[in-house]
């Protein structure tokens, strides 16, 4: 049996010739040439390792950071007033108000969870949990967006029962509520399901941590799980690269979680800042210890000495590079002042985490590391973890966009009969999409609660943040791949302005956006052309809302052998609210109320729910975004919460008035009497334009009879468009939904379809 012995920095001196395996590590011929030339030698092979996981796509943003920047220049002054952290910090933070501040972001598991389903999503909701606890939070709640292959693929039970197992397993051992989030099927994600979540916590000013080390002579103290061997890999080569069509094989780098560990990770990180016993902190979450020593190094006062051999493992096989590289979970790392380490020792002794001194922080500007007692790591930490490289990539317009935009939904025949309508509107509702989502959601933990205010399938999540003032936050995402698709630049923008609306809707004042870029390869012109447009839509949507980016993540290489996914930029929007108490239902539970359509109904079929449901059929251009309108419609909204004129809001985007019909009435079995002529006559469109646009900027509110004029009167005071459509009508067994003059359906007939689609292939 022969012992590994590390590559030493005095080896790799001596040995300039030595040939190194840099290309099954990620990296290519010139980036390895780099490395060379930065050290002014070859690199040893624990370098070589932390040089390809930290310049790897996943870490680096070296095909994105060129777009990317435009986050933080398309900025106003009004955008910066709530910010306390922004970009490139762990996760972003965001002023409440009453001195809380609330911490969200979003990331991607995309490849992991295709491999290993249930580890895969489990993991992911770990790793986004502990970027909130790294900001000094509480994290009290998580959401999940989710992308699966088509309903009736063959593989598609294994990656969702795997998928929302992993999530419910993991999120309902912390005790978080699973507040919101979005579940679809196409074909385009069979091979690439996404499975991106994302956490928010809460905390006050003072209670703020970042991720930096500074103060010569502190120590680094790394705490929490044993380092293993899962996970190596997964950042650099899993996650920055595309499975070959033959499909996944890469099983070791998907890592193993295991949420009771986290748990108690979580309460002992706060009372480490609660004592005030901790300097800086890093998750280790992907790239692991190579992440965390270079990016703690770079952000404080640029220098660390570490020994790894004082890293705890449960496998004494691992080498020095299988340490560096290696994603274990439930890990943490600290620095913590010499004479704090006691009572730090003492904290995590009582919580029974593992914890090891590894080095102290230096002003050597150097990051290095022993193993061995021999020198194997000797690097400026900034050339690992921030001034990796930066493309270029080509970036080429699409030959196939011009047709499919032509392509538009205009020739596509619309049912004109009551029976027609009807019979498309039942398929609508019973439409994998659209389709009631509880057979997922029930499996999340929602009896815990936590200070929930809204959750499924409400249009916003809302928490509570203070029990005595009701101060809370409300939170949305969307992405509709099909318009971006049709359009990246206006397809994000729809992203972003529906879950804008969904806020709005709640009652809560739109804040601060995370979102999460998932596209196929950066290598393949087209999809870059696709991302720069996205993110370009994303950054000057942002500018006119005046709300700001706070972070999130990029994740290419979504895509099997030559077939990328449609661009699915996931946006997260928060807002906030004053008081809970006021918050807006997104479904009405009393008969006798009016029902109002705010905003203006136009013929826009393309990409839209019916025309794929209906027609099989995705080509024209999206639906027309307008900024300003959506900004209007949130502060009239905001303005009928504070004087409660409103019983319920529901936006209307997925299958247009129909399905945000179909949703109200079933949700509290409260039928409902509905006409479409006004909305025919006022905006010059069919009775199928009228039920199955999806035109932006328009909700539909109900109301209580008796403040029917000063609803009219805030929506006149602001020009903003309303029409009576119906009013609520019975509950019971006898409750329906009837479109007068065209057809009726009972709320039952509606419920069954709904509920029935996803037992039918899931069991």
């Amino acid at each position: 049996m022969s012992t590994h012995v590390a590559d030493t920095v005095e080896n790799a001196i001596a040995t300039p010739d030595k040939v190194q395996p840099y290309g099954a590590l990620g990296l290519k011929d010139d980036e390895y040439a780099e490395i060379r030339k930065i050290l002014g030698r070859r690199p040893t092979s624990g370098e070589l390792a932390m040089y390809s996981v930290m310049w790897s796509e996943h870490c680096s943003y070296k095909s994105s950071k060129i777009y990317l920047r435009q986050f933080g220049q398309k900025v106003s002054e009004k955008m910066k007033e709530k910010l306390m952290v922004g970009m490139g910090e762990n996760a972003g933070v965001v002023d409440v108000g009453e001195g809380w501040a609330v911490t969200f972001k979003v990331e991607s598991h995309n490849h992991p969870s295709y491999i290993e389903p249930f580890q895969g999503a489990a993991t992911g909701v770990g790793g986004i949990v502990r970027d909130i606890i790294s900001m000094g939070a509480r994290p009290v709640a998580v959401m999940d967006q989710l992308r699966f292959g088509a309903i009736d693929h063959p593989d598609t039970p294994r990656v969702l029962h795997g998928v929302v197992g992993g999530i419910s397993f993991y999120g309902n051992c912390l005790g978080l509520p699973n507040i919101g989030g979005e579940t679809y099927f196409d074909s385009c994600y069979q091979g690439n399901p996404l499975v991106n979540a994302l956490s928010v916590g809460v905390l006050r000013h003072e209670d703020l941590h970042l991720a930096n080390a500074s103060g010569v002579g502190n120590k680094i103290v790394l705490f929490g799980a044993r380092t293993g061997g899962d996970g190596i890999g997964g950042a650099s080569i899993l996650a920055s690269d595309s499975f070959d069509s033959t499909g996944p094989t890469k099983r070791p780098a998907v890592q193993v979680g295991d949420p009771f560990a986290e748990k108690v990770l979580i309460e002992c990180c706060l009372e480490l800042y609660r004592e005030g016993l901790v300097e800086g902190i890093q998750d280790l979450g992907a790239a692991g210890i190579s992440c965390a020593t270079s990016e703690l190094a770079s952000n404080g006062d640029g220098g660390m000495f570490v020994e790894l051999d004082h890293v705890l493992l449960r496998d004494p096989t691992l080498t020095a590079e299988e340490i560096l590289m290696s994603e274990s979970q439930e890990r943490m790392m600290a620095v913590v002042k010499p004479e704090l380490l006691d009572q730090f020792m003492a904290v995590v002794n009582k919580w029974d985490v593992e914890t090891s001194v590894l080095g102290e922080v230096t002003d050597t500007g150097r990051l290095v590391i022993h193993h061995g007692g021999e020198e194997i790591v000797n690097v400026d930490p900034r050339t690992v973890a921030i001034d990796g490289p930066v493309y270029e990539r080509p970036v080429a317009y699409p030959t196939w966009i011009d047709a499919l935009q032509a392509d538009s939904a205009d020739k596509l025949a619309r049912p004109t009969s009551g029976a027609e309508l009807k019979d498309q509107f039942l398929k609508l509702v019973a439409s994998p999409n659209l389709a009631d989502k509880s057979l997922i959601t029930t499996q999340y933990d929602y009896f815990v609660m936590g200070n929930t205010a809204l959750s499924f399938p409400d249009d916003a999540g809302m928490i509570r943040v203070d029990e005595e003032s009701g101060l809370g936050f409300a939170i949305a995402t969307d992405a509709n791949g099909r318009y971006c698709q049709l359009d990246p630049y206006n397809g994000a923008r729809l992203a972003l302005a529906e879950a804008y609306r969904n806020v709005a809707v709640s009652g809560a004042v739109p804040a601060a956006v995370t979102d999460c870029l998932n596209f196929g390869s950066p290598e393949n012109p087209e999809v870059m052309w696709q991302f720069k447009e996205a993110v370009a839509g994303l950054a000057d949507g942002c500018l006119e809302l005046e709300i700001p980016v706070t972070g999130g993540n990029v994740s290419f290489y979504n895509q099997t052998g030559d077939a990328p996914i449609h661009p699915t930029p996931v946006v997260g929007v928060l807002g906030v609210i004053d008081d809970v108490a006021r918050r807006i239902p997104s479904s009405w539970q009393d008969e006798g109320n009016n029902i109002y359509l705010l905003g203006y109904t136009r013929t826009e079929l393309d990409g839209s729910a019916w025309a794929g449901t209906i027609h099989n059929h995705l080509g024209g251009v999206p639906p027309v975004v307008d900024l300003n309108q959506e900004k209007e419609l949130a502060d009239l909204l905001q303005g009928a919460a504070i004087e409660s004129l409103v019983l319920s809001a529901h936006d209307l985007s997925d299958g247009g008035l129909g399905q945000a019909l179909a949703e109200s009435v079933s949700r509290f079995g409260v039928g409902a009497r509905i006409w479409l002529d006004e909305i025919i006559e006022r905006d010059g469109v069919d009775a199928a334009t009228a039920l199955f646009s999806e035109s932006t900027g328009r909700v539909i509110v109900s109301v209580p009879r008796e403040d029917d004029v000063r609803f009219l009167g805030l929506c006149e005071a602001r020009n903003y468009p309303v029409l009576r459509i119906g009013v609520t009508d019975q509950g019971g067994a006898d409750a329906k939904l009837d479109v007068q003059g065209l057809f009726e359906v009972s709320v039952d007939e509606i419920r069954q379809r709904s509920n029935d689609t996803l037992p039918k292939y899931f069991g």
